[in-house]
Parts: C-alpha cells; structure tokens; sequence
C-alpha cells in the first residue's frame, strides 16, 4: 500500500462527450503514491477516455485534475497547451499498439522522449535508456528496428519509453490486448516487477487473474460512470452491484469451462 494518506493524483467531476455520446458522466477517483489503480469494465465503457484525460491527450468538458505538487488543471475554464503539457510531464502512457516510430532504433525510440521533450542531454539519455532496455531483458535489440521485433518485445520498448520520461505516474492503456496469447505473460512479467518496485499505475485490463493480483484498487466502470469500486478480494469475490456480477461472470465462466474440459 502507499506510504501516504495524500493522493498522488485527484480526479473530480471528469466530463467527457463525443458528439451526442456521453463518454464519461462525472468521474471521480485518486490514485495514492506506490499504488496501483486498475480499471475494468466493458469496451467503450469510458476507461481508455479517463487515462487520455489524467495525461492531457484528450480534454474533458468539465472536470478538475490535480496533481499533489501541481498542476492543478480545471476543464470548466479555459485550458491551454501549457496545461496540456504539464500533466504529460507527470505521467507515461504505454498503449496498446507500441505506438513505436517505425523509422528509429529501439535506442532512439527511447531517448527521444526525454531528450526533446525533457531536454536531457542526450549522453545520460542513452546510459539510462540501456540501462531500463537490460533490465527487461532487451539490451541486445537497442539497434534493431520495430518491425525486426515480437509483439511482446515492441510493448516492452513501449514501456521502457515511457519509464525513460521518469513520470510520477505510468498510465497503461490494455498493455496486452494487442498481443498473441503467448506473448502476454513476458508484458504482465514487466508490470509485476514495476508495482513489485513500487511505481504507481494505472492501468486499464482485461486481465482479471493478473489485476487481483497487483491492484490496490480496482473500479469497475460502465457507461461513463464508475458502478463500484474496492479492494479486489473484495470486488471479485462479492462484488455489491448486480452490474459488476454480471460482467464478471460473462468473463470468468470460459476460464471455468475451460478448467473443467
């Protein structure tokens, strides 16, 4: 658990419609230093929405985001680039396609972040980008290309990316839906070991048996709301909300089924 009673982050009132689509319908939620906050529910239901607006990749119509040592960003007002960029300067999103440019090295991919955007010179950028691609076992691709590598190996350069910016905050938006079967566990590997080391997260998943393992907390969202929340021994055993069960069980039955084939 975290080793402080202050939220990291605060979300209040998030507001978010695209077109006549309510999207997010007044979200609250806070993310505590060392904790890892994972947000389930089903496709379209607002999750990805929330992660795009704590990083100022997409706006809110109304809502506040506060960080604890600032910004504090207010939606109901006029919000420019600044504030845009100062919540990306806390937090990393690692999402679920790469999103890798093509025509650099996994090693450029990595510096070019915190060189452009951080101004890191771009010596120490390099000694921390070898560094982060060794210890998810990658140092011997640092030269090689996106498509000269596993799906798996292309997430993993994803998150590395996103560790090299050094964020207060690691934002990770269905990290392994995009992956074969077979390649997922290396991607969950990687993200056990950072909530092992005590980096705070979000992260949006599928993976039921992997989020009651590493959540603090987990928020089951559903047609722009959260429907409930808790400690996941307690939400995925007894959820309290009839909603929560039903998305659940239509997840849980196929491993069942399977276990018993």
């Amino acid at each position: 658990m975290s080793p402080t009673d202050t939220p990291l982050l605060r979300a209040t009132g998030l507001q978010k419609s695209f077109g006549s689509t309510l999207v997010l319908d007044g979200v609250d939620l806070e993310v505590r230093r060392g904790d890892v906050l994972v947000l389930i529910g089903p496709s379209g239901s607002g999750k990805t929405t929330v992660l795009r607006c704590l990083n100022g990749l997409e706006t809110p119509d109304a809502g506040v985001v506060a960080f604890d040592t600032g910004p504090t960003v207010d939606f109901a007002g006029r919000v420019g680039k600044a504030d845009r960029t100062a919540l990306r300067d806390r937090s990393a999103m690692v999402f679920q396609h790469h999103n890798l440019f093509p025509h650099l090295t996994v090693l450029q991919n990595v510096i070019e972040g915190p060189v452009q955007a951080h101004g890191v010179p771009r010596v120490e950028a390099i000694v921390r980008a070898e560094t982060l691609l060794a210890r998810v076992g990658l140092a011997e691709k640092r030269d090689a290309y996106p498509a000269e590598l596993s799906g798996g190996q292309q997430q993993r350069v994803g998150i590395v990316r996103a560790l090299a910016l050094q964020p207060q905050l690691l934002l990770f938006d269905e990290p392994t839906s995009a992956l074969d079967p077979e390649l997922v566990g290396e991607v969950l590997t990687v993200l056990r070991e950072l909530a092992n080391e005590g980096w705070t997260m979000v992260i949006v998943t599928h993976e039921l048996g992997f989020a009651r393992e590493v959540a603090d907390e987990v928020l089951f969202f559903d047609q722009g709301v959260i429907v409930e929340r808790g400690a996941p021994a307690q939400l995925f055993t007894q959820p309290r909300k009839e909603r929560t069960r039903r998305f659940l069980d239509r997840l849980l039955r196929p491993l069942d089924d399977t276990d018993s084939a």
